[in-house]
């Protein structure tokens, strides 16, 4: 069976035990899914994904690291919206119409993370996964677990418990 198209993900339904066993892999595969914070590609685990919607605005919140775009109601839920190119150290995302909002479920709890476009529906062996180099382990490279090289491009791997832990050297 065919993954989703990418055109109907912004307003598909969140991943359930179902689309999990559609998803099912040889044992050591993953998947994730890939998005872009500008030229950069990033993924998340598609198991952790509920969502992908459009962005949409939010109510900021006082006092908040400035990542912390503010709050979402999302069918009664209310969700924080982490700017991710500013967790990055990137500098804030001037948002448009064509950002997306990735709602991850992590340690019990859903937040929405902002990004410039989902890319794709990516599958890799584990072992595939490289380790994020010593050089390169900047305070933002704590929020990352490994690298992955799929069809010719590099995709940062984020560890989503480092990047909601709240533990910040660095807000900006």
């Amino acid at each position: 069976m065919t993954s989703p198209s990418l055109s109907t993900m912004p307003n598909a339904p969140a991943l359930d035990a179902g689309a999990a066993a559609h998803h099912e892999l040889a044992e050591g595969s993953v998947e994730f899914i890939s998005f872009a914070i500008g030229d950069d590609q990033y993924g998340v685990d598609i198991m952790s994904v509920r969502e992908i919607k459009e962005w949409s605005n939010v109510t900021h919140l006082p006092k908040q690291p400035k990542y912390m775009r503010g709050v979402l109601n999302l069918r009664g839920v209310v969700l924080p919206i982490i700017d991710l190119r500013c967790r990055f150290g990137q500098g804030l995302t001037e948002c448009t119409p064509t950002h997306i909002i990735i709602i991850v479920y992590v340690e019990g709890r859903q937040v929405g993370l902002l990004a410039d476009r989902v890319l794709d529906i990516v599958s890799f062996e584990k072992k595939d996964a490289q380790p994020v180099p010593s050089v390169a382990r900047s305070s933002e490279a704590r929020f990352l677990s490994g690298l992955v090289t799929v069809e010719g491009s590099m995709i940062a791997l984020i560890d989503l418990v480092s990047l909601l832990s709240g533990d910040d050297e660095s807000e900006d």
